[in-house]
């Protein structure tokens, strides 16, 4: 079975938990020995693995007809993509589409980051996504989040192949419900085209059943899992006086960065020997140092900015407690990975992974007294820590995409046989 896959990042360049589950169900999937892949994004650095999948760069496919040579495509993009691979995509260009701005070998210049004009490049991406299903071969359509429900509902419309949406959020999540129209509208489109849609937890099943109006038997939850850590091993807790509290996210109003501030400040009533971190960056960041020095606590909390590969795993190694207090999370694989290297998780009942986490302190988001005792409570208690800490390692480490990927290839093959 070959699957066509629509998404916006992969690492190791990602700008959030899309990218991560995005790598992690196409591996997983890929252990399927008779399933292959082909994952397009929009602009691709070209260190990406693919030992398990083929990736297909959207600023290398021609979406106009330029009259060039060999030459003059390899000196372009040829550290991505064969020249002859573009010629043989070139013939798939069936569309007049001189009205959008492409560079000199007819391919569009996108930026592969979520950019202010981000509503034309998916628009953009429905011209890639044309060429792509005029020329190549499959037979089911997978489309990551909402940035690709539109040119995977084009693809449907060209090849007759199944769609299968893959929600990894909505924006009533992003937005704690001030729902921006034009994305709404996007997100509801997508949903109508779908054969099927996947969900990453119950709770944004039952926003997608409820808010959007899709019929209950059309939409599967498939839970996120986390990609094994090899080298969990090397991640060792430096010996130091004080305790360390960890959020790491993107600091805006869907996370509920004010709550773990407004937490702290009541565990530093109790005791000083606590630090806490704010890691990531975003809308709410100066507003964030500020209420920290507002509650007096601005000398326990530091903001090292954005994290990214071993450095994530490093500071969460380092802590001796990690916090998410989302006030709407899909799904959040960081408690996850904290678990992964020994770290107790605090996470909030309005997060998807409370759903299938056990050894974990679950809390309402805005429930900040029992925020705060838990945190109190692990920093505290030696016993406490050393129980949720093995517990929760044998726990995570029985959380596998591979059993996510058999979901999902039981869905391909449902639609397939729908059709």
């Amino acid at each position: 079975m070959k699957a066509l896959m629509f998404g916006w990042e992969f690492p190791p360049h990602i700008l959030g938990g899309l990218g991560t589950a995005s790598y992690g169900l196409t591996k997983g999937m890929a252990q399927q020995e008779d399933l292959e892949l082909t994952f397009v994004m929009p602009k691709p650095s070209g260190d990406e693995d693919q030992s398990f999948l083929k990736i297909i760069g959207a600023n290398t496919v021609p979406v106009v007809w330029k009259d060039v040579n060999w030459d003059q495509v390899n000196n372009k993009i040829g550290r991505f993509m064969h020249p002859d691979e573009y010629f043989w995509l070139r013939e798939g260009i069936k569309y007049d589409y001189r009205r959008i701005h492409t560079n000199e070998l007819g391919c569009i210049d996108f930026s592969g980051k979520y950019p202010d004009n981000l509503i034309e490049e998916i628009s953009n991406y429905e011209a890639v996504g044309s060429v792509l299903a005029h020329r190549l071969d499959f037979d089911v359509i997978h489309s990551h989040d909402w940035l690709t429900y539109p040119t995977g509902a084009f693809a449907k419309q060209i090849s007759g192949k199944p769609l299968v949406i893959h929600v990894h959020a909505t924006d009533f999540d992003r937005s704690r419900g001030k729902v921006n129209p034009t994305v709404y509208s996007i997100e509801k489109r997508g949903m109508d085209a779908a054969d099927h849609i996947m969900t990453v937890s119950n709770l944004t099943r039952r926003t997608v059943i409820e808010k959007y109006h899709q019929p209950p038997h059309k939409v599967s939850t498939v839970h996120n899992a986390v990609e094994p850590l090899e080298d969990a091993d090397s991640f060792v807790k430096e010996p130091r006086k004080d305790k360390i509290v960890t959020f790491l996210g993107r600091i805006t109003m869907q996370k509920g960065p004010e709550y773990y501030v407004e937490a702290a400040a009541r565990v530093l009533a109790k005791t000083k020997n606590v630090r806490f971190v704010m890691a990531g960056s975003g809308d709410m960041m100066e507003a964030m140092i500020d209420l920290a020095a507002q509650r007096g606590i601005a000398d326990r909390f530091h903001f090292p900015g954005f994290l990214r590969g071993r450095d994530v795993h490093n500071m969460l190694a380092q802590s001796d407690v990690y916090i998410m207090p989302s006030v709407s999370e899909p799904f959040g694989i960081s408690p996850l990975e904290a678990m992964q290297v020994g770290t107790p998780s605090i996470i909030s009942y309005q997060s998807g992974c409370a759903e299938i986490l056990t050894h974990v302190v679950k809390t309402d988001y805005w429930d900040i007294d029992a925020m705060a005792d838990a945190i109190y409570g692990i920093v505290t208690y030696p016993a406490k820590y050393q129980s949720m800490r093995e517990l929760g390692l044998e726990e995570v480490n029985n959380i596998k995409w591979y059993d996510a990927g058999l979901k999902v290839r039981a869905i391909y093959d449902k639609v397939i046989a729908g059709r």
